[in-house]
């Protein structure tokens, strides 16, 4: 049969491009020169193409190769996650459930479902990851996840939806912010104003500065911190403005600080419960989609 490469072959790769000789990881994996070699010829036939530069002072990877390596590490340390996860069930012990949501699911909506769900099945774990709604749907897509929460800007073809909960945006200004002329502001105004907000690469910093592009403006940021509590708490002290989840502003309310509802369309998003729609969620997994469900108002 046709040479496959094996989860030794890619061991050997690495230790290989890591000692920078052939002879070297041959040693490492326990082989002889000449079974290494034969091993490493054969990963290049079957590929197609030369992973090594091959000299008398060592080798180079190919580009080839360092393509091969970045997949070769990440390989592994599924394969390792795999082994853990493998011991946790021959030990008689428990499911993991794999989740990903926005920043709004992810602070406010999830955690106390969560804690709901966990204290009542005692085998779960639950495997969380923020994403923005774009990237958690490539995920999702790629089947790395059991469940996704995602707003309905983004478009959900070929996965199976339902709805979770209506998410609204609000502007969060110290209270001695400009009174604007109207109960509601429009975000094209709060531009012209120096903001607090969360780090770049969350989900909702993410989204809203997509907005601001669509004005043609950036936002200044005077500072980014790392939750919503830290984000009111300098919107209380004068430092800025943040626009933020309606249920975070009125879970971290403060006689320091006013919300105001948004005008802009976009600021109005429906979160949506995501599943590949070629798989269908056994066991907890599927438990756990169905309490989501049944708690959607």
């Amino acid at each position: 049969m046709p040479h496959r490469l094996s989860t030794f072959d890619l061991h050997l790769f690495a230790a290989v491009a890591e000692a920078g000789s052939i002879t070297h990881g041959a040693v490492s994996m326990h082989l002889s020169l000449a079974a290494a070699s034969t091993r490493l010829q054969k990963m290049e036939h079957v590929l197609g193409t030369a992973l090594l530069h091959r000299s008398k002072s060592g080798i180079r990877l190919t580009d080839a190769g360092r393509t091969l390596l970045r997949h070769a590490g990440r390989l592994e340390r599924e394969l390792e996650l795999l082994h853990a996860e493998m011991a946790a069930f021959a030990h008689g012990m428990r499911s993991t459930i794999r989740v990903l949501g926005n920043t709004a699911a992810m602070t406010e909506y999830l955690p106390p479902l969560i804690g709901r769900f966990l204290a009542e099945h005692r085998d779960v774990d639950i495997d969380l990851r923020e994403l923005g709604s774009q990237d958690a749907l490539l995920a999702m897509r790629q089947e790395q996840a059991d469940i996704g929460i995602v707003a309905d800007y983004v478009g959900t073809e070929g996965l199976t939806t339902r709805p979770f909960r209506e998410d609204r945006l609000v502007a969060v200004t110290p209270l001695a912010f400009p009174p604007l002329a109207k109960p509601a502001a429009r975000f094209a105004e709060l531009l012209e104003h120096p903001f607090v907000g969360l780090p770049s690469e969350t989900g909702l910093s993410r989204f809203i500065q997509s907005k601001a592009v669509l004005y043609g403006r950036g936002i200044h940021y005077r500072v980014r911190v790392r939750s919503f509590d830290a984000v009111i708490s300098l919107v209380a002290a004068g430092v800025g403005i943040a626009i933020v989840p309606e249920t975070t502003a009125q879970r971290l309310a403060s006689p320091k600080i006013d919300v105001l509802p948004l005008e802009d369309a976009w600021a109005t998003r429906q979160l949506l419960l995501c599943t590949t729609s070629e798989t269908v969620l056994e066991g907890q997994a599927a438990l756990f989609l169905k309490f989501l469900s049944g708690t959607a108002p």
